[in-house]
């Protein structure tokens, strides 16, 4: 029998509330793909990590040939290519791109603003909660239709933009469920409850130089 591999081949560097890493995760769990998690304090990143990639966010995947993917959509294609077992992939498509492009761009500020709305005084929160809306309005028509955000099945938008909308969601959780969002509100719980979300919210202590592997 082969001796056992100390460690996996692959590194991830990542912070499980943040909702870049979170998408990253949750597609590096359905690929099935072992790797090495190294759990990063924002306030205090590892130096390991901060020489993989200058950029000094998560997620950070350094793979074992040394390549280094630091784009959490990037981790997310690159992991779902190697193994896509949910055929997750199956639209990505021109409008799974614009969905995420809209997301990450143009919601991820109002999403920021919103939340943190007592950084950015030059408007209310309810402002900031009402250009989040538009992109809610956008998601909710499109699951009145289906259950998911393309067609009947969860694919890689459904993914990338859900822990966004749960972040969204839970600035003031009480007003969202009271929304007239009810088909997004059912999308949502729908992930909330779903094993590949609970099982990358599991507490990982935070990283240091010598610790054993965490295997992911």
């Amino acid at each position: 029998m082969m001796g056992q591999q100390l460690t996996p081949v692959h590194t991830l560097y990542s912070f499980r509330r943040c909702p870049y890493a979170m998408r990253a995760r949750m597609a590096l769990r359905s690929s099935a793909i072992e790797l090495q998690l190294r759990e990063v304090v924002l306030k205090n990143k590892p130096v390991a990590m901060l020489e993989a990639s200058s950029k000094a966010t998560v997620p950070v995947l350094v793979l074992n040939d040394g390549t280094v993917i630091d784009e959490s959509l990037e981790i997310m294609l690159w992991s779902l290519r190697q193994n896509d077992p949910l055929n997750l992939l199956s639209a990505n498509d021109s409008e799974t791109q614009s969905l995420i492009r809209t997301n990450d761009n143009i919601f991820k500020i109002h999403l920021d603003h919103y939340k943190y709305s007592e950084r950015f005084p030059e408007h209310t929160k309810l402002h900031y909660r009402q250009k989040g809306e538009e992109f809610l309005n956008q998601l909710n028509q499109k699951l009145k239709q289906q259950a998911f955000l393309l067609n009947n099945k969860p694919t890689l938008a459904d993914i990338a933009i859900f822990p966004f909308i749960r972040q969204f969601a839970h600035v003031d959780i009480k007003w969202f469920e009271n929304s007239h969002y009810s088909s997004l509100s059912n999308w949502l719980n729908y992930w909330l409850d779903n094993e590949l979300f609970l099982g990358v919210m599991s507490k990982y202590p935070q990283w240091e130089e010598g610790q054993e592997p965490v295997i992911f």
